[in-house]
């Protein structure tokens, strides 16, 4: 049982204007339909964004930007919030949700959303829930829409959104979801724009100037058109010290405990612990390699041909699967990505016809359900134990460190590696699924293909099919 402690004031936040109504309190209801009362926190950022101007009528903030440590209650706010808009408002509403990749948006969207409405009073609003890589969305039976769109400039050419939601801006080196997303809302008077994330890197440079606007107008008094929010701890703080967690996690004592962030900062890498856990900015992106060695294996032309092999993973919902190719030189390559599973199996039998290879996969992980649907098929399977996946993480991190593997060019494998954390596991650990901020199966992919390329027939398989 978590013991619920004060929470802590925001570093940065946009003072509520008292004269004002504001319709926070309806968000606060969507979220006790959802049967996830909003924390002090979210209650706060719900009620200064729901201010609305008494001489227009619209909302006094165009853009709120909320900036907390990961595992603070963003998916709740940000669901409240576009049910609010889709349910209450009305009219129809267009409401497009967005995050590091188009793949990300549409994993999200269905894994950590629809099951909270659909299990909620609220479900029954719904019309229809589709999933595809074309259209992901939630229709409503009043004509309202929460679309997964994805990250290009063209993300929102042709559509008027209401509400626009970039969620993890901090995995954007460049203004491309932005940009799609602004136009979209320019004919909408009453639109606005909710950006959520933890802190970055160099490499964050949008997420960077929402910052420094958001904290200058924080400074400056602003009641219009920006709110901004962040907790966060000051970088001259001790991160060891359970008063600096205390003072910066809005969500401690409510959905975290110390116990939890203790752990956390023993398993986790330094620069990855300050920046998920304490809000702070950090130098490089990537969560677990030293700054500029994932750039260092990069290739436009690796292409995997001697001694190959194939890997296929699947995230923790099964929304997706991936496969990756790998050869005895430790050149790696994407080979498909795809939503669903129904396709892999006869994927990977076309690829073992055309190109010969056994098939490796995890078989402590959610990939392991795959075993029989692929031995129907005749496609050989090794599936390495969790042993084995401890040896095969360590051994493609020193391989990564010492310029061993070749990967070719592939932003799904990019914010496999920027959004991953480990997984402690004895005296030893494996990659992180549940507590990673993005999918890393074609990470966890990659390491499996490039541990079966070098270890070949001496990986022992657990169930193969002739």
């Amino acid at each position: 049982m978590l013991s619920v402690l004060v929470m802590p004031a925001a570093r940065f936040a946009t003072v509520r204007s008292p004269e004002r109504e504001s319709f926070g309190w309806r968000i606060a209801k969507v979220a006790e339909l959802l049967g996830q009362p909003l924390m002090p926190w979210q209650r706060q950022v719900a009620d200064v964004l729901g201010e609305i101007d008494g001489e227009s009528g619209l909302p006094a903030f165009r853009e709120v930007v909320v900036t907390v440590p990961r595992q603070s209650g963003k998916t709740l706010l940000v669901l409240a919030v576009q049910l609010d808009r889709a349910l209450n408002w009305g009219g129809p509403q267009n409401i497009a949700y967005t995050a590091q990749t188009g793949q990300d948006s549409r994993s999200k969207l269905v894994r950590d959303q629809v099951p909270m409405l659909m299990a909620s009073p609220m479900g029954a609003a719904v019309k229809q829930v589709l999933k595809g890589s074309a259209y992901t969305a939630v229709e409503f039976l009043n004509g309202s829409r929460i679309e997964a769109l994805a990250t290009s400039q063209e993300a929102g050419h042709g559509k008027t959104v209401s509400l626009a939601v970039l969620d993890e801006l901090m995995a954007d080196s460049d203004d491309r979801r932005i940009q799609g997303l602004l136009p979209a809302m320019l004919t909408v008077d009453d639109a606005q724009l909710l950006v959520t994330s933890t802190a970055g890197t160099d490499k964050s440079v949008p997420l960077r100037a929402k910052v420094d606007s958001g904290r200058a107008s924080v400074a400056d008094g602003s009641t219009s058109g920006l709110a901004y929010f962040e907790w966060s701890a000051d970088e001259t703080e001790d991160s060891d010290d359970p008063a600096t967690w205390l003072a910066c996690m809005p969500a401690l004592g409510h959905i975290q405990g110390l116990d939890s962030v203790k752990h956390s900062r023993l398993s986790m890498p330094d620069g990855e612990f300050r920046r998920a856990m304490l809000n702070q900015w950090t130098r490089s992106a990537e969560s677990v390699f030293p700054e500029g060695v994932w750039e260092a294996v990069q290739s436009s032309t690796a292409s995997p041909g001697q001694g190959l092999v194939f890997a296929v993973d699947v995230p923790l919902n099964r929304v997706s699967a991936v496969i990756v190719s790998a050869d005895s030189s430790g050149a790696l390559e994407v080979v498909d990505q795809r939503p669903g599973t129904s396709w892999v199996a006869g994927r990977l039998s076309e690829l073992v016809r055309s190109h010969g290879g056994p098939v490796f996969l995890d078989g402590s992980g959610p990939a392991a359900g795959l075993v029989d649907v692929l031995g129907r098929e005749g496609v050989q399977v090794t599936a390495l134990k969790l042993g084995e996946m401890q040896a095969a993480c360590s051994q493609f991190f020193d391989a990564v460190a010492d310029g061993l593997v070749l990967v070719r060019n592939d932003g799904l494998l990019d914010s496999s590696v920027a959004g991953v954390v480990r997984r402690v596991v004895g005296d030893s650990w494996v990659w992180g699924r549940s507590k990673s901020d993005v999918d890393i199966s074609p990470l966890v992919a990659a390491t499996v293909a490039f541990s079966g390329a070098r270890s070949g027939a001496g990986v022992v398989p657990i169930i193969s099919f002739a």
